[in-house]
């Protein structure tokens, strides 16, 4: 009898012993990395690995040359701390198990001057047969944080429309009209003279007038410069052909320049024959220099027995402005007539009532929600987002 219970003793143990070596099978090791890390002197290395709940990392780590790194951690990624040793050569078979499904941090820290050789292995043993093949690669992702604030707004409720009666200016009369600024003969010495063979003439343009209720503008004018009874015979055969070109049709200019300058024509006969004079068309700076015979600049330019031109931009229909004239002959000198046109714009302003429509919101204070979003990246273990 008592061999008999002795045999079922032995049954049992070795039972028991087959069960716990089952279980010790199922635990198996999966290499996760082994590899060699070069770290420079005063660098750190990172490595970066996921595990799954209930794994247990086996950390094991050594310096080749049996030199101290000056720290070693590993870290549930970004901060939490699981295992650090500072100023050591190796670890061997540290655990750490791991209670939730992260991404880890694997820091060597050099701080020497010189570099480090670190052998190291990362190993994991699942919890279970199904977390056996866990990919342990990690990603970075970017993630959207919301938050929500309760801000107070104003919100339209509706508009309000009216009619106001209002006052704006309105032209009530205008008016174009030739005014002529200059017409005078000069004389030009020869080159033979005593006197300088070079003079001029000036002209200034009507001064702009601008006020609430009326505006005087100058918005063209044109020049003619001409030598002698030939370009005066000239002149007048310019004034007959306006005369037929207007005739019957009212027309705010009576010269030759005046309808150049208002565009009604865009040319006039000139002399080919006859004595010619050297022109120059500048300001007050550059007429001292055409004096004193040294270079210019010059709004036009030119010789020739008479000659004109027309303007309209804006920054030459206000000031003061110089002709000069130059005679080349050496003992005759000559009479130049030189003319001036501009073209004047009038208009009086006068008040106009007109029915303007005001829309007016309705307004009125809510209390409302509005998203803030931030973005950060983040590690995470591969099958992050996967169902």
């Amino acid at each position: 009898m008592i061999l008999q219970n002795n045999k079922t003793g032995m049954k049992k143990i070795a039972l028991l012993l087959l069960l716990i070596t089952n279980a010790v099978v199922a635990q198996k090791t999966v290499k996760v990395t082994e590899q060699t890390l070069k770290i420079k002197p005063n660098s750190t290395e990172e490595l970066f690995f996921g595990f799954t709940e209930g794994d247990r990392i086996i950390f094991t780590f050594s310096e080749e040359d049996g030199k101290k790194l000056s720290e070693v951690s590993v870290a549930e990624y970004p901060d939490n701390t699981k295992f650090k040793v500072v100023d050591d050569k190796k670890v061997k078979k540290q655990e750490i198990v791991v209670i939730h499904k992260s991404a880890y941090q694997f820091k060597f820290k050099n701080e020497s001057p010189e570099g480090r050789t670190v052998s190291v292995l990362i190993q994991r043993i699942p919890p279970g047969d199904a977390a056996a093949n866990f990919d342990t690669a990690v990603k970075w992702v970017t993630i959207q944080d919301t938050t929500w604030n309760s801000v107070t707004k104003d919100v339209v409720l509706g508009y309000d429309t009216l009619m106001v009666q209002k006052i704006r200016k309105v032209v009530g009369y205008e008016k174009k009209y030739e005014e002529m600024v200059l017409d005078k003969s000069q004389r030009v010495n020869a080159k033979t003279t005593l006197d300088t063979n070079r003079t001029s003439v000036y002209f200034t343009l009507p001064k702009n007038l601008i006020t609430e209720s009326e505006t005087k503008k100058v918005v063209a004018w044109a020049y003619w410069v001409g030598v002698g009874k030939e370009s005066s015979e000239y002149w007048n055969q310019n004034r007959k052909m306006i005369v037929g070109a207007v005739q019957g049709v009212a027309s705010y200019f009576s010269t030759p320049l005046g309808g150049l300058a208002a565009g009604a024509i865009t040319n006039l006969a000139l002399p080919s024959n006859g004595e010619d004079v050297e022109y120059a068309l500048v300001n007050e700076e550059n007429k001292k220099l055409y004096l004193e015979k040294k270079p210019i600049k010059s709004f036009d330019f030119g010789k020739g027995v008479a000659t004109f031109k027309k303007f309209t931009e804006s920054n030459m229909l206000q000031g003061r402005y110089f002709v000069m004239l130059k005679n080349d002959n050496y003992v005759q000198s000559i009479d130049v007539n030189v003319k001036v046109s501009a073209i004047i714009e009038h208009k009086k302003l006068k008040d106009e009532t007109y029915m303007d429509l005001q829309v007016t919101p309705r307004i009125t204070k809510k209390i409302v929600s509005e998203p803030t979003i931030t973005t950060r990246k983040m590690l995470v273990t591969w099958d992050y987002g996967r169902k």
